[in-house]
């Protein structure tokens, strides 16, 4: 890595600005770095969601395996190479695979099937990320092999204490590093994140989040505010809950990891629009440059909500493309059709290798 590590204290000032002046700041020092490191052109990730079948059972989200409200699915082969399709024709550059967790062989078998048939199906040219847990490297390395080349694994907070207080005592925090570490020895473009406003959460937790990004050197980073779900153990948290504070928390989290990390992909995601309409478009200006569109059928939505009040339930998959390019041009951005948007800190970190 050819970046010192960012300053602890600098990052908890920056997270702890509370005048909107000093904020709206930050948020253009932000921009101003994501312009000079990566450019102003957002990248789409069409994202497909599987599956809810999960064999994880984190306290804070909806699909956990004990929720026995939630009706579980998985789509079929033909609807995701369908909408693999579609994402490939509206030019999107890259998609995206997430469900909950599993280790089957039956279902990792079907992730290769699929990523190949992807490949196939768009010559080779949709880029494919993966978001599914928690797997063997051997399996990594499978699909790997089939054509997916980056991999995002949350692993939503980096304080042990605080991660034990989020899962079950059978839910590892080291594994979950692990699995981040075999990510990058298979070759990954490898992302992680975190959710902000955690109940117990404090500032010099996230000033830490951003040091755990930095010392596990991440491509990419996708995280969002907390948003307590009705049928989990936050459920009382949900009467209470302050949209604004929330979105304000994300953003400058956002900003902050522009500024100390610089040339990694930072998604702007769903989370946002969920406390605002704009909360997108907003993370772009506070630095992210990545979005992730939903293209599942609109029948399946319902089932995979991790968090209470997520939107585009309803909105069907060119609805949202045609939405989402107005809104980018309107606050001076430009989409980067056809291309994969690559980690420029992926790139950097391989140049460095060869030097």
């Amino acid at each position: 890595m050819n970046k010192t590590r960012p300053n602890r204290d600098e990052l908890i000032r920056m997270l702890s600005l509370s005048q909107p002046e000093e904020i709206e700041a930050l948020y253009k020092q932000a921009y101003q770095v994501k312009l000079q490191h990566v450019g102003n052109k957002v990248h789409l990730r069409g994202i497909i969601e599987l599956s809810n079948i999960c064999s994880k059972d984190c306290y804070y989200c909806g699909i956990r395996s004990t929720n026995t409200k939630m009706e579980r699915y998985q789509i079929c082969r033909e609807e995701v190479l369908e909408e693999a399709q579609w994402c490939f024709q509206q030019r999107y550059g890259s998609l995206v695979l997430q469900a909950g967790e599993r280790e089957d062989k039956f279902w990792t078998d079907f992730i290769t099937e699929l990523v190949t048939e992807i490949k196939e199906l768009s010559q080779g040219k949709l880029g494919i990320t993966l978001s599914l847990g928690e797997q063997t490297e051997e399996v990594y390395r499978q699909w790997f092999e089939a054509g997916a080349h980056r991999y995002l694994l949350r692993i939503e907070e980096s304080d042990q204490e605080l991660y034990k207080t989020l899962h079950p005592a059978d839910h590892s925090f080291e594994k979950r590093r692990e699995c981040l570490r075999s990510l990058r020895k298979v070759g990954y473009q490898t992302g992680t994140g975190v959710m902000i406003g955690l109940p117990g959460q404090t500032v010099e937790h996230l000033a830490d989040d951003i040091l755990f990004f930095y010392d596990e050197d991440v491509d990419m980073i996708g995280m969002g505010p907390f948003i307590p779900h009705k049928d989990t153990p936050f459920a009382h948290l949900v009467p209470g809950y302050d949209n604004e504070k929330a979105l304000e928390a994300g953003l400058k989290m956002i900003a902050a990891t522009r500024i100390a990390l610089q040339d990694v992909n930072i998604a702007s995601t769903t989370a946002l629009q969920a406390l605002k309409p704009a909360g997108r478009e907003m993370g772009l200006l506070a630095g992210a440059n990545i979005i992730m569109p939903n293209v599942t059928s609109t029948s399946y939505r319902k089932g995979y909500q991790l968090y209470e009040g997520k939107p585009g339930l309803d909105e069907n998959a060119p609805d949202t493309r045609d939405a989402l390019e107005k809104s980018i041009l309107s606050i001076g951005e430009s989409i980067a059709y056809d291309d994969w948007g690559d980690s420029k800190h992926f790139a950097n970190r391989q140049v460095g290798a060869k030097e």
